[in-house]
């Protein structure tokens, strides 16, 4: 049996993000939890060396990044839908905003004004990776903060009218995602409160969606889940993008970030990349990644 397994940590927002997608769709699913920082060679094992959180791993395919992880869940189990109407396929703009614009203001209202909160090490790793530069990110701080407190706003009017979620009548992608940041600036003795009643009730709602039916499994037994499984469905790699099938490629993320997996390209659109790599512990793998955010180019 081919399981559903996220590899995650308890305080990654985005992690968060993807439990609840999971719980909203009623999904069963492993959970295996990583480390916080690098190294992750568990991880590394079935990614090829990404090791942002939370990747998706269903059998020997793994999904790197929520874009690639929503389309994977949506695919597998189309209802519930994180995209319900009124606001449909729209709420993924939101999210996107949320993870991204909105995203670095809530570290820096989370983290920023207790820096002590994380370890040393922890700062190390996200200066390497992200460009979280200690030194330069905590006189931003107290912008950081006040964009933040912008943004809660227009979530606190989106909801003026009444409205159960930002969605509409029922939960979707734009919701856990902003849900996510208004959980992690928590770290800093926010409240959801703070930013009106009715923040305060929608996010009682999205937190009540839970995570569904999960059993916690270990890092050891993912990898050996994907050997015993191979890659499944069939890839195409469409025209006009300057790559095609059987080109030895490299992904990275458009970050500092230096870590790219290497391997060979099985499908490439508009959505999303895919290449397949071998492992000596887990065998051959399909690798996916979201085409947005992401550079593709020849190893």
């Amino acid at each position: 049996m081919v399981e559903i397994i996220l590899h995650h940590y308890e305080n990654s927002p985005f992690g968060q993000a993807m439990r609840l997608a999971l719980g909203l769709k009623g999904i069963a699913w492993k959970s295996v939890l990583q480390p916080d920082i690098a190294p992750k060679p568990k991880l590394s094992a079935l990614t090829g060396g990404y090791e942002r959180i939370p990747v998706l791993q269903i059998g020997s395919d793994i999904y790197c990044d929520t874009a690639i992880i929503v389309d994977t869940l949506e695919a597998h189990k189309p209802e519930p839908s994180l995209y319900p109407d009124p606001l449909g396929f729209a709420g993924r703009l939101i999210a996107l905003w949320s993870g991204s614009s909105w995203f670095m203001p809530a570290v820096g209202t989370a983290l920023g004004t207790d820096p002590t909160i994380v370890s040393e090490e922890f700062w190390e790793d996200r200066a390497k990776r992200f460009g979280m530069d200690r030194q330069k990110f905590l006189p931003a701080v107290p912008h950081l903060v006040g964009q933040f407190s912008a943004g809660a706003a227009l979530v606190a009017e989106a909801l003026e009218d009444g409205r159960d979620f930002v969605s509409g009548s029922q939960p979707g992608h734009a919701d856990i995602m902003l849900y996510m940041n208004i959980r992690f600036v928590g770290f800093a003795g926010r409240k959801p409160a703070d930013f009106g009643n009715k923040v305060a009730a929608w996010y009682e709602r999205v937190d009540a969606l839970g995570y569904g039916e999960f059993e916690e499994w270990t890092g050891a037994q993912a990898i050996a889940h994907a050997q015993e499984n191979e890659p499944a469905g069939q890839h195409v790699v469409a025209e006009g993008f300057g790559f095609a099938a059987g080109d030895i490629v490299a992904v990275k993320t458009e970050t500092p970030d230096p870590a790219a997996v290497s391997g060979t390209l099985v499908g490439l659109d508009d959505r999303k990349i895919v290449i397949a790599r071998e492992d000596d512990r887990a065998g051959q793998v399909h690798v996916h990644f979201p085409r947005l955010g992401q550079i593709l180019m020849p190893a």
